[in-house]
């Protein structure tokens, strides 16, 4: 019994360090539970939760020592360790931590499922991101767990698949603004702005508020399609909602979106009241002097990215 209150203790203990990011703390908590022996069979979540802690600090060989060095291995301390990769988008380590689960005989849960998706979208693995569906299906869990609905559709929409994409999004018993914002990312990506615009009017009659993600799709679309009418009224929607001081990525599509459709008179007002100016959306705005031929104020801007400290990078280059 006072092993297992150890445990727990241990655990909160870990999980702190983890929301802390304090590794060094981490670090001594490790040390402890070694020396009182809770690394065994009988605590799991020891385990997992150190794992995770190492995982979530960035301190992925560390992360996969302790759970090569367990004795008994679980779905969840493997699922702590593809969390982790996932979290730092090593996509290619989720998928190598998912094959030995699976030669250790363990059946993956939500969680796995959730983390392999991920790295089939994000290493275009298709073929995996298949059979993964399958498994997922067939085993009831799509319509227990709307997250699992939202990673599907992501996975195909980064793979390009989006008549896919869009069919597992009208199957999900719930849809909600992240399955609609994959959709509608996916559309963006292969430069299929009409069909982004059509997803975003359909995602709003079905009453699903959009939020900055979707919000910064959707600027990419009217970019695409020139459809500056459509832009400006989204631009006053994100104004209205106060999501420009909030979001720096927002800010950079917006000045893009100005800039593409050849307003660049709006475009820098854009830039000139972002409350944070990155080398992103100085880029937005110099790319697009460039596009429209205006050379000699490209070269200013850049001068003015410079004098207010901006390093620019190889884009602005």
């Amino acid at each position: 019994y006072m092993k297992n209150f150890e445990g727990f203790t241990f655990v909160a203990l870990l999980k702190a360090c983890t929301k802390r990011k304090d590794a060094h703390k981490g670090i001594r908590l490790h040390d402890e539970i070694l020396r009182r022996g809770l690394l065994d069979r009988k605590n799991p979540y020891v385990a997992s939760t150190l794992i995770n802690m190492y995982s979530k600090c960035g301190m992925l060989e560390k992360a996969k020592y302790v759970l090569g060095k367990l004795p008994v291995r679980d779905t969840v301390s493997w699922n702590a360790l593809m969390s982790g990769y996932a979290h730092h988008k090593q996509f290619h380590e989720v998928l190598e931590c998912f094959d030995c689960m699976q030669k250790e005989c363990l059946s993956p849960d939500v969680v796995s499922f959730i983390c392999i998706l991920k790295a089939c979208g994000s290493t275009r693995n298709i073929e995996k991101g298949k059979q993964i569906h399958d498994v997922v299906v067939n085993s009831g869990l799509l319509e227990k767990h709307v997250e699992l609905g939202n990673v599907l559709v992501d996975m195909y929409a980064k793979c390009g698949m989006l008549e896919k994409a869009k069919q597992v999004l009208e199957e999900l018993h719930i849809r909600n603004v992240v399955s609609w914002s994959s959709l509608i990312g996916g559309y963006v990506q292969q430069g299929q702005g009409e069909e982004a615009l059509s997803c975003f009017e359909r995602m709003q009659s079905e009453g699903c508020p959009p939020d900055a993600i979707t919000f910064s799709s959707i600027l990419k679309a009217c970019a695409i399609t020139a459809a500056i009418c459509k832009g400006s009224i989204i631009h006053e929607k994100i104004v209205s909602r106060g999501l420009l001081e909030k979001d720096v990525v927002l800010g950079t599509s917006l000045v893009d979106m100005y800039a593409k459709c050849g307003m660049l008179v709006k475009a820098k007002q854009v830039l000139e009241e972002l409350l944070v100016r990155d080398v992103s959306s100085w880029n937005a705005l110099v790319a697009g002097y460039v596009q429209h031929g205006q050379i000699y104020k490209a070269l200013i801007c850049f001068e003015m990215m410079e004098s207010e400290g901006v390093c620019p990078n190889t884009v602005t280059f």
